[in-house]
């Protein structure tokens, strides 16, 4: 995986005692996460299911005519992005300016900004960079008139020369951001159409604040959803107002992506559009959230070998101080605790080279900030001071921002490669 990038002492859990090594030669030191051979706590990627699960999300997009641009936010990895741009991407997305800049070392060339560019600083920023990297297109999300003009200010203080392509987001009563009605939405589509600072490249919106991990609510949720905007869209395009040349129909975070496939496949429109789905958790997958969430796309779809849990935290056993209690060198600076705790996955007794499933009566019950509590039947199988445990998480967005690097291991727990990550 490229670029490549430098790790030494100054990154959490590599070894202090040895000397800075580049990713692409991590491999030769033969290091292993069993043998000890780093400090813990440890993040790591597995690479087989890291490779099936951009090889199987690209191909479910592929498959059905839509174009994929995964959501970078969730890694900010450079190595990440290439991998997935080698597996077909059609372009990344981002919520940020700085996130884009960061896609942009891995030779992305489209991009979209699923967020409202608002400061001037940002503009500033999404200026310079177009500037500079010649034939990159970059759509951003517009939901109101006041900031259209606020685009549209920015641009007059800077000549006129640059217009924007952006795309029109249609949100959702009492969540996030996009525009609530169709009224306002042709309002704000005539609106972009006459400005002077934006070009409208299609229609955007988010479906994953709908969904309540039950298909008898989401199913008709979502249909409603996509029923609203694409009478958005038959409507703007009948007044002439969406781009000639095949126009971006968005959408589809990582939990119930296949109940927006109707909108991005076109949903009966009368002309083509370009469908671009956005999905990022997937990379990774995870232990919890996702995992629930995708049991129910799978049985909507009839789909089977689909994304696997890849990123896990290692911990070893620091102290047993009573029947039924231990402690691990991990905490809420190491590991996501945004949705649940972590869950207890893997164990291998201090010594051993393999690793075996956990006894299902180990918990996880607290987070301190450099602890985690590991709840267990003392009657049963009792971790040891010097034992090792690996950690699954719930929604891997917060567990990647708690490290600079990552380990890539094969299923012998041996560090192949490495990723860096940029937030």
């Amino acid at each position: 995986m490229h670029p490549d990038f430098l790790i030494d002492r100054h990154h959490k859990s590599f070894p202090l005692a040895a000397s800075p090594v580049q990713a692409s030669r991590i491999a030769e030191r033969g290091w292993n996460v069993l043998a000890d051979d780093l400090p813990y706590p440890l993040a790591v990627i597995r690479r087989s299911a890291l490779e099936h699960n951009v090889r199987w999300m690209q191909d479910y997009a592929q498959g059905r005519r839509v174009a994929f641009a995964p959501h970078g936010k969730t890694t900010m990895s450079p190595q990440l992005f290439d991998l997935q741009l080698r597996g077909g991407a059609w372009g990344l997305t981002f919520a940020t300016i700085h996130q884009l800049a960061v896609g942009l070392e891995a030779g992305m060339r489209r991009a979209i900004i699923a967020n409202q560019v608002v400061a001037p600083a940002d503009l500033d920023g999404l200026d310079a960079l177009l500037t500079r990297h010649e034939g990159l297109r970059v759509w951003f999300l517009v939901d109101s008139l006041a900031q259209l003009r606020g685009i549209e200010d920015w641009a007059r203080g800077r000549g006129g020369r640059r217009v924007f392509d952006v795309l029109l987001e249609v949100g959702i009563p009492g969540q996030r951001t996009g525009v609530r009605t169709s009224a306002e939405a042709l309002e704000l589509a005539r609106a972009i159409q006459a400005s002077p600072a934006a070009r409208l490249g299609g229609i955007e919106c988010y479906e994953g604040g709908l969904t309540k991990c039950d298909s008898a609510h989401d199913v008709p949720a979502v249909t409603e959803l996509v029923r609203r905007v694409v009478e958005i869209v038959a409507a703007c395009d009948a007044q002439g107002l969406l781009p000639a040349d095949e126009p971006i129909l968005s959408a589809g975070g990582s939990a119930i992506f296949d109940l927006v496939m109707p909108l991005l496949q076109g949903a009966g429109l009368a002309r083509p559009f370009l469908g671009v789905l956005r999905s990022g958790c997937y990379v990774t997958h995870d232990h919890g959230n996702y995992q629930r969430l995708l049991k129910l796309v799978e049985q909507r779809g009839g789909l089977q070998d689909s994304l696997q849990a890849a990123l896990e935290v290692w911990a070893m056993v620091q102290s047993v101080p009573e029947p039924g209690l231990a402690l691990l060198t991990c905490g809420r600076r190491d590991i996501s605790y945004d949705l649940e705790l972590p869950s207890v996955q893997r164990w291998a007794p201090r010594g051993a080279r393999q690793a075996q499933d956990a006894p299902a009566s180990w918990k996880i019950s607290a987070l301190n900030d450099q602890h985690a509590y590991l709840r267990f039947d003392p009657s049963q199988a009792v971790p040891a001071v010097g034992d090792r445990v690996a950690l699954g998480i719930s929604h891997p967005c917060t567990t990647f921002d708690k490290w600079r690097w990552m380990p890539v291991v094969d299923d012998a727990w041996t560090i192949v490669d490495a990723v860096e990550t940029r937030f």
